[in-house]
């Protein structure tokens, strides 16, 4: 036999492609996604007619916009975990049906109680459907090309359900009731409960062992304080109370991750930060998440209240740089399937969203088409870069692991985003304090000092030109401090850009499998034990 022949007899099978169901399974997923990211910010436009009807108290209020978002952060880690252990399509059914009840639920919640708990466990319910999709995703496409696409696609959605949301609200609150906004939820989870037992298959680690339930309070501990603090800080600066939130949640991430050492089982088995791939992808993706909810907090001000535009004109004006993205991810993708390196790609996304960051510190007060294109240009630079980094991140981590991998990446998400908004909130916030003072407006009072709205709401009391003086000086203020925040932000990309073509420079479409050979390999999965679930399904034919 030649050595021709030997060596073809050793060169490893080339995974399974996906056929039309796993597409179709996918395609359900990326449903049940796009309501979890909706649900973000889909209360934007019905609080008013919330407040109207059931009358809540301010306390009341915060607690129906915000329990979503902390339980949804505080529990990712629990439920990804918990998916490699008892089999994540179990587990998106469990979360798809709480997710279901919960909307009904505060669609026709009768008092504030009513709807802080159905909000609450709609953040549970999406906790569970976030790394389960991601998790399954790992288990539908074995074939790096197709894995890369999907991941495109789910960061896309990702990315755009949280500006579609507002939107939606927006119309259904017009011309319907407020508890509309909850019901559209409804279609898309019957479709997965019912498709999914058909499509997806299940899976779950066989060696996951006993669930850490210790892990469960010490990463909610952590998490909740840490994500409550750093949103609340931007809007009422550092308090008493925020500090030592943020002081709680260091001491439990201490307590958490000594835990996750010493477990025989741990939640976050710590060998995954020991993946190269995995951990440079997780460090520049925070980085992203940073820099894009940071972005967010300006380009809404502006466009509200230093253009005048009213909420609903505010958030249609905002899906306009969302329309590229649907573009970026399947572009990107293909170049570097043409070989095009990786990290070079990033690097370009990385790029792209400074220069739309400096075009956000290039901002007049009176600049609709510029804030759009800093809008755009960042949102294309972000996807670029997170669609990738994802990518390399699930493809760098054993299949087996994929949930768990994929809860502690959009925990990193939740928590770049929430220091993002910490960080350069305050920054703005504190220029603006300057410089409307500078501004010789003596008697203001503290709400119109501390934020923009507050200036605009006591400028409109005013009137006359004392009022229409202050709303320039108010306005021109805000937008030296988004200045500051937006060439600080550049900056913070142009060294993350740089940061993924010395990190990512030998990590091409292939490269992520040597960081798991063997066994744990997408060439070798470990299949789900009879005993535990169904067996996975076939893959159809290509052309059936």
């Amino acid at each position: 036999m030649t050595s021709e022949h030997l060596a073809a007899d050793h060169r490893p099978a080339p995974a399974p492609r996906a056929g039309r169901r796993e597409w179709a399974a996918f395609t359900v997923l990326l449903l049940a996604l796009l309501m979890v990211a909706m649900d973000t910010s889909v209360l934007f436009f019905a609080v008013p007619a919330i407040n109207a009807d059931l009358a809540p108290s301010g306390t009341e209020q915060l607690w129906i916009y915000d329990v979503y978002g902390f339980l949804l952060a505080g529990l990712l880690l629990t439920m990804g975990s918990l998916g490699d252990r008892i089999g994540r399509r179990r587990l998106l059914l469990c979360g798809a049906a709480a997710f279901g009840a919960a909307s009904a639920a505060a669609a026709y919640a009768t008092s504030p109680e009513m709807l802080i708990a159905a909000r609450a466990v709609l953040g549970v319910g999406g906790a569970t459907l976030m790394p389960s999709t991601m998790g399954l995703i790992r288990v539908l496409f074995r074939d790096a090309k197709q894995r890369a696409r999907a991941i495109g696609a789910w960061t896309a959605v990702l990315t755009g359900g949280i500006a579609l949301g507002s939107v939606v609200s927006g119309v259904l609150v017009e011309h319907y009731w407020w508890g509309s906004v909850f019901l559209v939820n409804l279609p898309a989870m019957l479709l997965l409960l019912i498709l999914a037992p058909l499509l997806l298959p299940e899976y779950r680690d066989p060696e996951g062992g006993k669930f850490d339930l210790p892990s469960v309070p010490l990463s909610l501990a952590a998490v909740l304080p840490l994500v409550w603090a750093l949103k609340e800080i931007p809007g009422n600066g550092m308090r008493p109370s925020y500090a030592l939130a943020l002081a709680a949640g260091l001491v439990f991430l201490v307590l958490f991750v000594r835990r996750q050492r010493t477990a025989e089982r741990p939640m976050v088995p710590p060998v995954l930060l020991k993946v190269r791939g995995y951990r440079g992808a997780l460090v520049l993706g925070t980085l992203a998440a940073f820099g894009m909810m940071g972005s967010s907090f300006f380009t809404t001000q502006y466009l509200q209240s230093v253009l005048g535009l009213s909420a609903l004109q505010a958030a249609l004006w905002s899906l306009v740089p969302s329309v590229p993205i649907g573009a970026a991810a399947p572009v990107v993708t293909a170049l570097v399937q043409r070989g095009v390196p990786r990290g070079r790609v990033v690097a370009a996304g990385f790029l792209l969203s400074a220069s739309g960051m400096a075009v956000l510190g290039l901002l007049g007060s009176d600049s609709l088409a510029l804030v759009l294109t800093a809008a755009g240009l960042l949102a294309v630079g972000i996807v670029t870069a997170l669609s990738q980094l994802t990518d390399l991140a699930m493809g760098a981590v054993p299949v087996e692991r994929a949930s768990t991998a994929s809860a502690l990446w959009e925990t990193g998400q939740e928590f770049g985003g929430a220091l993002g908004l910490a960080t350069l909130g305050s920054l703005a916030t504190t220029f603006y304090r300057a410089h409307v003072t500078d501004a010789g407006q003596g008697g203001l009072p503290d709400s119109a000092r501390e934020t923009l709205g507050g200036a605009v709401a006591h400028a409109t009391l005013l009137g006359g030109e004392r009022g229409a003086a202050l709303l320039r000086a108010a306005r021109d203020a805000f937008v030296s401090g988004m200045h500051v925040a937006a060439w600080t932000c550049a900056a913070l990309f142009v060294l993350c850009a740089a940061g993924a073509v010395l990190a990512l420079r030998d990590r091409g479409t292939d490269g992520d499998k040597a960081a798991h050979a063997g066994p744990a390999s997408d060439a070798a999965p470990v299949p789900v034990p009879r005993e535990a679930g169904p067996a996975p399904v076939p893959p159809l034919p290509e052309d059936a």
